[in-house]
């Protein structure tokens, strides 16, 4: 009798041994695959062309992937344990910061363009993409991958500077041609020059972009080419000029504008003189356009234009002066000039703005 009860704790004890071996052997079988799982991961990250890294929420490095040191020259275990300021250039931290803010609150930063120092103390310019890793809703890491983007940046600067010389030599040449009419209109030297300063002051007050700023500064330095085909005497006559001479004048905008359509420029300049005499309410030339068919830049040029020519003098009157060439656009904003650009106008002048 005792036997027979000892015979199915055996088989129990059998049966429990059995389920140990099977459920070590899926142990076993589960840490090979992490192990595999993770030398897997670590050639992915050893041999990727970018650095994988991880912050704390202290900004603190956790982990950086071996590439950091073909780019930098830090091997991993020097800077690891390290605040990322300290590879950051002072220019930069405010940027980094924000980067750093915006992903503790949970958001991605994606396309972060910014200089970290090397080990030999240069700059590299990367791009950065990095999330939050969260638990339980609380950021508890910074995970981000890091590409080396110098030779992007160096081309873009060569970019730059061959657009720049392009400018430059563009701007030579309209000042060659504005000299043109100077020639043949002595009374008025300088006046191209001296409204494109103002013009240009007035639509960097505005907000205008750098490149919207260069258009404007070409087209105002040429704005009257068109007279290089209105008779000389015309130009220089001391007297009031009568109504067919008059109706000369005003063709040189589209004159101008017939001269510069044919050139590919990445700016409206033909169009651009072709409206610096154009008004608000409909009553300018050579096309009558109205407000909201005269493009930003014109309706600049219109009011630099005017300013230049009250303040100077001319061979029909003297100088007026600064304060009632003011006053005429004052009087009529709204009516034939922009207002908001009357008030730009207005308002650099009180701050200092002086034709040089």
């Amino acid at each position: 009798m005792k036997q027979e009860t000892e015979t199915p704790k055996l088989e129990v004890l059998c049966e429990r041994v059995a389920q140990l071996e099977a459920e070590n052997s899926n142990l076993r079988q589960d840490r090979d695959n992490l192990k595999r799982d993770e030398t897997q991961l670590r050639l992915l990250l050893d041999n990727t062309r970018d650095i994988v890294f991880q912050l704390s929420p202290k900004g603190v490095i956790e982990y950086i992937s071996p590439k950091v040191q073909d780019l930098f020259g830090y091997k991993p275990e020097n800077i690891i344990g390290k605040l990322f300021e300290s590879t950051t250039p002072l220019s930069e931290l405010p940027k980094a910061i924000k980067a750093l803010n915006k992903v503790l609150s949970g958001e991605t930063v994606t396309n972060l363009e910014i200089g970290q120092f090397n080990q030999s103390g240069s700059i590299v310019f990367v791009e950065i993409n990095g999330s939050p890793i969260k638990k339980e809703d609380k950021v508890i890491a910074i995970q981000g991958v890091m590409r080396d983007i110098t030779e992007r940046k160096r081309a873009e600067e060569a970019i730059r500077n061959s657009a720049q010389k392009l400018i430059k030599g563009m701007e030579d040449t309209m000042q060659a041609m504005a000299m043109i009419v100077e020639m043949r209109d002595p009374y008025t030297a300088g006046h191209q020059r001296r409204v494109t300063q103002l013009a240009c002051a007035i639509a960097e007050k505005m907000g205008f972009s750098s490149d919207r700023v260069t258009g404007l500064r070409l087209a105002g330095l040429i704005h009257d080419i068109g007279k290089v085909r209105v008779p000389a005497e015309i130009l220089t006559n001391p007297n009031v000029l009568t109504e067919a001479e008059m109706t000369i004048i005003k063709m040189h905008p589209s004159l101008g504008y017939d001269l510069l359509k044919t050139l590919d420029l990445p700016w409206p300049v033909a169009d651009i003189i072709n409206q610096h005499h154009e008004r608000l309410n409909g009553s300018g030339y050579p096309s009558g356009l109205v407000g909201k068919d005269i493009l930003p830049e014109a309706k600049i040029l219109a009011i630099a234009d005017v300013v230049e020519a009250i303040a100077s003098h001319r061979p029909y009157r003297p100088a007026l002066g600064i304060d009632k060439a003011l006053e005429e656009i004052s009087k009529k904003k709204d009516i034939l000039y922009d207002a908001e650009v009357a008030d730009y106008c207005i308002k650099i002048f009180k701050e200092g703005f002086k034709f040089k």
